[in-house]
């Protein structure tokens, strides 16, 4: 092992798939679940059955003690649910090294608070912005697992860091790019979920590749909108964070979000959705956080309402696709 040594909090399919990764960057790993059968799994097996059946992991530690899992660990990688970060994270502040690294591998915002991982994670575990990093792209956990090839981007308000952590996951399959743009990164992140479910619902309903690459492209100016009023650059929003997410969320089968959405415009509800998709899919939750973030700003998000209002408030989808179209005319500019 040549990389820092590195704690990896949460054993679902993300978190043990990026495990891998930094495992096979160099780095002296372990992973943190609750699970005790899992975690036993992974450190004599090296085998995670549960999320990721098929796929041979590299040696790395795993430990149900989060304690003994931060025990000098120059890098934290966070990649538990958003909606459970703060309560997850707070209790094991004191066993934070005090010049730990932490990454957020989370794409949601925070219901009660309306606040992006990366500022709930600083708040819970206090820490500096410039010790938070972000990793976000077109990065489905079955692809990567199987070591299909990928890039992604590791922004940090620290460049030094950003690189730290570039470093540390960068191997033959992973190819991961620095920026110090946290805003826009993340809200690419979280949105793109949303709009995936929005994607979902459409083709679900029977709507073809027309209606599928308009709710893409209409989408990318929501991400859009909202980072630029959130003071993102613009030119995150054209990258493997914006569109490189987005498409990759939107199209692929192996998407959480857009198969719940396809579920919902099936026909089913929320709940049997969520029961079907059988694993988390961020943007149920985080859609209502987005929606008011964006109201609070005074930014326009008809698709991110439209999936609020099916998930959340009982409209159908044939309503929302109705409620879209009859917007009134306007000019395509990002900004009107």
């Amino acid at each position: 092992m040549s990389g820092p040594t590195t704690a990896v909090l949460g054993s679902g399919s993300w978190g043990t798939t990026f495990a891998m990764v930094m495992a096979d960057a160099g780095c002296d790993v372990t992973l943190w679940g609750r699970d005790e059968a899992l975690v036993r799994q992974v450190a004599e097996e090296r085998r995670n059955s549960k999320y990721l059946p098929d796929v041979e992991l590299p040696a790395m530690a795993a430990t149900t003690d989060a304690a003994a899992a931060l025990a000098g660990a120059k890098i934290v990688v966070v990649a538990v649910p958003s909606q459970v970060a703060r309560r997850t994270l707070e209790p094991l502040r004191e066993h934070l090294e005090p010049d730990a690294v932490v990454v957020s591998l989370m794409k949601g915002v925070e219901l009660s608070t309306d606040k992006r991982m990366s500022q709930v994670v600083a708040e819970a575990l206090d820490v500096p912005a410039g010790r938070v990093a972000v990793v976000s792209g077109p990065n489905l956990a079955k692809e990567i697992a199987a070591r299909q090839p990928t890039a992604t981007v590791v922004a940090c308000s620290d460049p030094d860091n950003a690189r730290l952590v570039a470093d540390a996951c960068s191997n033959s399959y992973f190819r991961p790019y620095t920026n110090t743009d946290v805003v826009g990164v993340e809200l690419c992140g979280a949105v793109k979920n949303i709009i995936a479910l929005a994607v979902g619902m459409a083709q679900g309903s029977g709507f073809g590749w027309n209606t599928t690459a308009t709710v893409i492209t209409r989408g990318l100016v929501e991400i859009t909108r909202l980072g630029r009023a959130l003071g993102a650059e613009q030119e995150t929003f054209s990258g493997l964070a914006g569109m490189g997410d987005l498409v990759a969320t939107c199209a692929s089968p192996l998407s959480r979000n857009h198969s719940l959405g396809k579920y919902v415009g099936q026909g089913m509800t929320l709940d049997e959705a969520l029961e079907a998709t059988g694993t988390t899919a961020e943007g149920v939750k985080s859609s209502r956080s987005v929606l008011e973030l964006a109201q609070q700003h005074d930014v326009d998000m008809p698709i991110t309402a439209g999936v609020v209002a099916v998930l959340h408030e009982g409209l159908s989808v044939d309503e929302m696709a109705r409620a879209l179209l009859s917007r009134p005319q306007k000019s395509e500019s990002v900004a009107d």
